[in-house]
């Protein structure tokens, strides 16, 4: 460890070149982290509110929510520890007083006295065909506030906001929680009261032990991995990140190895005097981990700062353990290779490293 601090100190420049490029693509490996992790959230932050174990769909419906239609009373056919239905559908809402001003939407329609209810951070949850409670997203980005009303753009049906919730993001798109008879209204428009509702899905909590028939059971991890669009999007920032933290390794593998190359005379000496190559590979390993790992910290300091600054309409979340697990990727993965410079310093010849 002495020779290896003591090495860092008399180059200054150069070890400060590998700490910054260490720098820079640590931080670009942590940015993409907490994007991909943010935007994957964006997906299921509504699900995983349910705190349920499975989601009963239509076997027809090909694993998708928004193609599955169920008999409302299907659900007295379920057999488990707690059970709720949930009506869904995407959509697109008007503010009243900016027509111009659209956003996409999910619909839940659901039950006041079943589990899915949402908690509620301001206002209240509805009572009335016709009231809804949206995400915050929805004041925080879009300045909705209480009492504002909403129109949808596919029927003109008017709906009044009075309350909100927090986390309550499907698909990437902002919930909005209402009756079933509101969702009825949502779905159908002004021929609602002829239609006859069916729901989307029959969501429960513990162990499942009898379905109607013509239903498919799905645990909640399965249904959010399904996701039009999730799984793929999952697996591209993987690759990304994947590929980052290898190229990081190889960055610092290289840089390693030529300024150990530089050294070969001094290791020589060191040798002829009687310094073993164990010592010296230790060093070379030591010298590696804290410059990886003062590339890592900086990095990691300037993702955190960085996260601080973004707008709300940036999906972006840090996750600790991602972070902590890239981290220490980093490091072991340029420690890994460094290991080839230790297997020069093994090979070096006292005599003819001297000349």
């Amino acid at each position: 460890m002495f020779l290896a601090l003591n090495e860092i100190r008399h180059s200054k420049l150069r070890y400060a070149l590998v700490i910054g490029v260490t720098f820079l693509i640590a931080y670009l490996v942590f940015f993409l982290s907490g994007l991909a992790y943010g935007l994957a959230q964006q997906y299921q932050l509504a699900v995983n509110k349910w705190d349920a174990t499975d989601i009963l769909l239509s076997d027809k419906a090909n694993d998708t929510l928004a193609m599955s239609m169920i008999d409302l009373d299907a659900i007295n056919q379920v057999n488990a520890k707690d059970k709720a239905v949930l009506a869904q559908t995407p959509g697109i809402i008007l503010n009243v007083k900016k027509t111009d001003d659209k956003q996409n939407v999910s619909f839940f329609g659901i039950k006041k006295d079943e589990f899915l209810k949402p908690n509620i951070t301001e206002g209240k949850l509805f009572s009335k065909t016709g009231e809804v409670v949206a995400d915050n997203s929805l004041k925080t980005r879009y300045h909705y506030k209480l009492g504002d009303k909403v129109k949808l753009a596919t029927n003109d049906q008017e709906l009044t906001i009075v309350g909100f919730t927090d986390n309550a993001k499907f698909s990437v798109s902002p919930v909005l929680y209402s009756s079933l008879n509101t969702f009825k209204m949502i779905r159908y428009g002004k021929s609602a009261s002829q239609q006859t509702l069916t729901v989307n899905a029959i969501v429960t909590k513990g162990k499942l032990t009898d379905k109607p028939a013509g239903l498919k059971k799905l645990s909640i991890p399965e249904f959010i991995n399904v996701q039009p669009g999730y799984h793929a999007q999952v697996l591209t920032f993987s690759f990304m990140i994947g590929f980052l933290v290898v190229i990081a390794a190889v960055v610092i593998g290289i840089f390693i190895y030529v300024l150990t190359m530089q050294k070969i005379a001094i290791f020589g000496v060191m040798k002829a005097q009687g310094i073993s190559s164990s010592y010296i590979a230790k060093s070379v390993i030591a010298q590696t981990i804290l410059l990886s790992a003062g590339g890592v910290i900086a990095g990691l300091i300037l993702t955190l700062l960085s996260s601080l600054a973004l707008p709300d309409a940036v999906p972006f979340q840090n996750n600790p353990m991602f972070l902590a697990g890239i981290g220490i990727l980093i490091i072991l993965v340029a420690i890994l290779g460094a290991l080839f410079s230790v297997r020069s310093i093994v090979k070096i010849d006292p005599l003819k490293a001297i000349g």
